[in-house]
């Protein structure tokens, strides 16, 4: 994977991660019904949503790390050779 692509996917993963806060709060609040059964569901249907976070976060910056080294890790740049032709 060369920088480019690995900051493009550090750049996605991180929205999604806030997007998935974002969505989960609407989701916690728009999506309360009157009755306790739907009250649960929105609350359940939230912390699913919001569980994706941390993991978007986490591999945004991982990817950002691994742009960062691209340069100095073979395989990471893009400028393979083929040895065995």
């Amino acid at each position: 994977m060369n920088p480019s692509i690995c900051r493009t996917l550090s750049t996605i993963c991180f929205q999604g991660g806030i997007l998935s806060i974002l969505l989960s709060i609407w989701i916690w609040w728009f999506l309360n019904g009157d009755s306790p059964e739907e009250q649960a569901h929105a609350e359940r249907f939230g912390i699913f949503v919001g569980l994706w976070a941390p993991t978007l976060l986490i591999l945004s910056n991982r990817f950002d790390r691994y742009a960062d080294k691209a340069r100095s890790l073979p395989g990471l740049n893009g400028d393979e050779t083929k040895e065995n032709a």
